[in-house]
């Protein structure tokens, strides 16, 4: 593997996991539902990684697949849900 991407892959566990913990609460849902364009590019990476290489990259991109839809799909129901707060009686 090369180091740079090793370095890369790194650097992103520790800014994803400084920027989470900074966030209020109040922002995590909007941030959630800004994030599904990002898991459908993943999606799309993932499909494309599924069918590059041999038995491992279609294992991974398979596993990629399943997170990400996951992750849309759920990115989606929370964001209808906090959408159905702001509802009034007439809206509903």
């Amino acid at each position: 593997m090369n180091p740079l991407l090793l370095f890369v892959f790194v650097l992103a566990i520790f800014l994803g996991l400084e920027l989470i913990t900074k966030v209020p609460s109040q922002l995590h849902t909007p941030l959630m539902s800004g994030s599904n364009a990002i898991s459908g590019i993943t999606i799309v990476g993932a499909i494309i990684a599924a069918g590059e290489g041999g038995m491992i990259a279609t294992i991974l991109g398979t596993v990629a697949v399943t997170a990400a839809t996951i992750n849309v799909i759920g990115g989606y129901l929370v964001t209808e849900r906090m959408l159905g707060m702001f509802k009034t009686g007439k809206d509903a």
